[in-house]
């Protein structure tokens, strides 16, 4: 009566495999995935890669596209979303460059071919693709140069949570949420940046110290916040691409123990992350 039957003990083998496969798949679904956006890049790097007449013709920029698109595709967490988008738009500006870098070099190669034979016209036609390709690789690299003096202007730094430009308390006097006139010369830095790249979405944080009761600080910060967005709005930045929060003490970047600390600590926070 003990004696299992075939079946069962078939049955039985086959435990330990699927407890197996159950454990693997339950670990692959709690890995984070590649951001939203990496697959795109990635093909379009792909074709650019696969096409014969253009891959050879910017070996560097391509290494470098390839170096930027891998980076981008590293998972991250769903509370690193500014990092990754803005991972995902530097490897979609180096695929751009490289696209129009072996263009350049094409169109030029192409003209040198055609010579005198081909005609004037013909020529006339491939020195302007030639001067457009060349056009549009500056561009792409100026744009980026640009992008990255601007948020060097900002002393913007890249963290954990993306882009953030930090604002001391200097925006404001003690317990008060009305911003000082001498200040704007900051923000208008910041309004200047969100206006030449329409698609960038800022998430504007207050920080306090931790003076005064949890309930007050929450309040201070969301205050504080809201007129940050507010100037913004009033010069032109659309409310869609702005959003305020407050959280009060809780994200302290420095001890309370001390007035440089507490100083440190009482600031707004923008970070700036890709649409």
């Amino acid at each position: 009566m003990n004696a299992l039957t075939g079946r069962q003990k078939t049955f039985a083998g086959a435990l330990p495999a699927l407890a197996v496969s159950l454990l693997l798949l339950s670990a692959c679904a709690s890995q984070p995935t590649s951001p939203d956006g990496s697959i795109e890049v990635r093909n379009k790097l792909t074709a650019l890669q696969n096409d014969p007449e253009l891959s050879e013709r910017a070996r560097v920029e391509l290494r470098e596209a390839e170096q930027a698109v891998q980076l981008a595709e590293r998972p991250l967490p769903d509370s690193e979303k500014a990092l990754a988008s803005h991972r995902i738009y530097m490897a979609d500006r180096r695929v751009e460059i490289a696209r129009a870098t072996a263009a350049t070099k094409l169109a030029e190669d192409q003209r040198a071919e055609l010579g005198e034979q081909r005609g004037e016209a013909r020529l006339q036609a491939r020195t302007r693709e030639a001067d457009r390709a060349h056009a549009d690789a500056a561009q792409a690299r100026s744009s980026e140069a640009d992008m990255q003096r601007r948020l060097a202007e900002l002393e913007a730094k890249e963290t954990e949570r993306g882009m953030v430009v930090t604002l001391g308390d200097v925006l404001f006097d003690t317990g008060s949420a009305q911003l000082r006139d001498s200040t704007n010369s900051n923000l208008d830095k910041l309004v200047s940046f969100l206006d030449q790249y329409p698609d960038q979405r800022a998430l504007i944080e207050g920080h306090t110290d931790n003076v005064g009761s949890a309930d007050y600080n929450q309040r201070l910060s969301l205050q504080r916040a809201e007129s940050v967005k507010q100037y913004l709005t009033q010069r032109g930045i659309t409310a869609n691409r702005l959003s305020a929060s407050g959280f009060g003490l809780q994200r302290g970047i420095a001890s309370n123990d001390t007035a440089a600390g507490r100083q440190q600590n009482r600031r707004v926070e923008i970070v700036i992350e890709k649409d």
